[in-house]
């Protein structure tokens, strides 16, 4: 499965560049006009679904992934009822709520601040094509805007526009994709609340 992420970015990516030299050569063949920016926009369209798509599709693996963390937070619970002496040789959770197989998926925990998972997330390949995908967007506003026949400052603040908008929709997607796809999983193990999520000992 994530061999299958990675091709999928791989793939937008190539496609994107690409598409980038075509628009290049065929802005220099056919000037500047309205009938380039047309073709630019069609373009880009594609170019901007590609991304969304590659987007969800690495949501659904990071979903898979978080899926089996979960388990196998359930099972390092398990050996530490077995045998509660390994405790201390565990270096991730194990407890299945959700705030403990974040904390094992490396998001979050009591010592992390918002700003270091928020800097951690736009790290990851998932934050990586959403950065892309909505620069495409931006892109993609502002060539519409310069075809119907908007001013250049127009087509700049219709492009930061889009690409905030889409910035914020698809990360507020993923932040309520990824909760909600844990939520289908019981919680059976959670961390108790005076508890750390990244301590070990059971009772």
């Amino acid at each position: 499965m994530h061999n299958e992420a990675f091709t999928r970015v791989s793939t937008f990516l190539t496609f994107l560049s690409m598409s980038f030299v075509a628009l290049a050569l065929l802005t220099q063949a056919m000037g500047f006009t309205r009938d380039s920016l047309v073709v630019a926009a069609i373009v880009l369209s594609f170019d901007f679904l590609i991304g969304v798509t590659t987007f969800t599709r690495i949501l659904d693996v990071i979903a898979e992934d978080l899926r089996a963390m979960h388990g196998m937070n359930r099972i390092r619970h398990a050996h530490i009822q077995i045998a509660p002496h390994v405790a201390p040789y565990f270096t991730t959770g194990a407890h299945d709520d959700l705030a403990s197989v974040m904390t094992s998926y490396s998001v979050g925990g009591p010592k992390r601040s918002m700003l270091a998972d928020v800097a951690y997330a736009f790290s990851t390949s998932l934050g990586q094509v959403l950065m892309i995908a909505a620069m495409v967007g931006g892109v993609l506003a502002s060539v519409i805007t310069l075809a119907a026949g908007g001013t250049g400052w127009l087509a700049v603040a219709v492009a930061i526009g889009a690409t905030l908008f889409v910035l914020i929709a698809l990360g507020r997607w993923a932040a309520v994709e990824i909760p909600r796809s844990q939520a289908a999983l019981p919680v059976r193990f959670p961390a108790p609340p005076t508890e750390s999520v990244t301590s070990q000992p059971l009772e």
